[in-house]
């Protein structure tokens, strides 16, 4: 639901006293700041459940407001996921719809708060969204991202250019909306000594859902992102991505800390609505995986977290949509925004007027994955093995247990199947739900150690071809 401040209407002669109230409504809005992690899970926060993971100014933003348990990035169609899942959230439009809806078609998250009067503050990873979108905000730069990441410190070198724009730069005389997108978790993962200390690698417990290998072929097993580690996954490969992604998210937080202490030293803490999200999770020994190009819960579940004025403290199981920020943040600051946008206003669920804005959540990778989720039901399809998995999320969270198979689910299959169906043609989604010619669907141990000689067959074989 839009709420737009009222206006008195004026005659052209009157457009002074119109712009001064405008500009008097505009400095008692609550400033913004939304902070987009890359590559972080939305189970390593410490107060949503990770007994390991030390992240105390998250902890305290997740006990301060409202937690979105069941936030998602839509999908991909192509392997960089960061990629799509920015544009979706910057456009407020679905997978398939962002790139038909221009940029610049009646405002995207940034036009908005410009027009409306906000100082705009924009410094995200590079290369990962279109220019079009960055330039809706007043005040922008981007991060070098491999030096970044490479430095040992997450997050610092876009919390110092955020002090500083908050220090010097922004006119308080005008409320602010600031947006900043870390480089971080994502790989290389490298964190100094100091972060690093702070776990003992051996005592980093494994994902409840580790496996040595995927075991089915979900179509993009040979990704970048499934070549940092050997297959099988072993143990102690795992703890150890595991300790570098912990010990990057504990820098990103100190540094997240820093900006919020920034906000309260200059007294605007208390009138600042403060979002933390992530553009996707990841798997890092989750299934048998290590990257995000898949459709289970840790890597397309995403934390979302609101907190500041107006906002109440709990935790909604309501779903969510990445792109459904835009609107929703906009309409806690009492903004219009535009009326063809797919997200949704979750304003009305922080709020506690309704439980949810969506009965249903559809995801989708490529053309060969695609997942669909109503209430503790998920069911997964992969066209080109021909095969479902159906897992119940309430009593099976890590989606363990395959229920897919047995008899007494075949009328839950059918139900959810049809639910993903109306659901494609609900987000245009393009892609068949079946192939003329299915190949192999189970995998097993064997066939991921024969791996590196099948890449090397594979080499010599375009060599002949050439």
């Amino acid at each position: 639901m839009n709420r737009v401040i009222p206006c008195v209407l004026v005659s052209l002669l009157g457009t002074a006293p119109l712009l001064a109230q405008q500009d008097s409504v505009a400095a008692k809005r609550p400033n913004v700041l939304f902070l987009f992690a890359d590559d972080q899970r939305p189970d390593t926060i410490g107060a949503l459940g990770n007994p390991v993971i030390k992240t105390p100014n998250l902890d305290a933003l997740a006990n301060r407001g409202m937690v979105f348990a069941n936030a998602y990035c839509m999908g991909a169609t192509l392997g960089a996921v960061c990629n799509p899942s920015r544009h979706q959230m910057l456009s407020g439009m679905s997978l398939y719809h962002y790139k038909k809806r221009r940029p610049t078609h009646k405002g995207t998250f940034g036009d908005v708060f410009t027009k409306a009067g906000y100082v705009t503050y924009q410094r995200t990873k590079s290369g990962n969204s279109a220019k079009k979108y960055h330039k809706g905000f007043t005040h922008r730069g981007y991060l070098n991202d491999g030096k970044v990441r490479r430095s040992g410190h997450h997050g610092k070198d876009a919390a110092d250019h955020a002090i500083a724009f908050l220090s010097d730069t922004w006119d308080k005389s005008r409320p602010l909306f600031m947006y900043i997108g870390f480089a971080g978790p994502h790989d290389p993962r490298v964190a100094a000594p100091e972060w690093k200390k702070l776990y003992k690698r051996q005592d980093i417990p494994l994902p409840a859902n580790y496996l040595p290998f995927h075991p089915l072929d979900n179509d993009e097993l040979f990704v970048r992102d499934e070549r940092l580690a050997k297959w099988p996954r072993t143990k102690d490969e795992v703890r150890r991505h595991l300790h570098d992604y912990y010990a990057c998210i504990s820098s990103m937080d100190h540094h997240i800390g820093r900006v919020i202490q920034k906000l309260k030293d200059l007294g605007q803490y208390d009138n600042t609505i403060i979002i933390f999200s992530a553009d996707h999770g990841l798997a890092v020994g989750s299934h048998g995986l290590f990257g995000k190009q898949n459709l289970y819960e840790h890597s397309m579940g995403a934390p979302l977290i609101f907190a500041g004025p107006g906002i109440r403290k709990g935790r909604t199981d309501a779903f969510a949509y990445l792109f459904d920020i835009f609107p929703t943040t906009a309409d806690l600051c009492g903004l219009s925004f535009p009326d063809d946008l797919d997200g949704k206003s979750l304003a009305r669920v922080i709020h506690g007027e309704q439980d949810r804005v969506r009965s249903s959540v559809f995801l989708a990778y490529k053309d060969g994955q695609r997942a669909v989720r109503k209430g503790r039901w998920k069911l997964y399809r992969f066209p080109k093995i021909d095969r479902h998995l159906l897992f119940d999320l309430d009593a099976d969270p890590h989606e363990i247990h395959d229920l897919a198979k047995g008899p007494q689910r075949v009328e839950r299959v059918a139900t959810m199947l049809a639910l993903m169906q109306e659901q494609q043609k609900v987000f245009d989604d393009p892609e068949p739900l079946t192939v003329a010619n299915p190949g192999r669907a189970e995998l097993d141990e064997a066939f991921f150690k024969k791996l590196p000689q099948r890449k090397k067959r594979a080499r010599r074989n375009r060599k002949k071809k050439k």
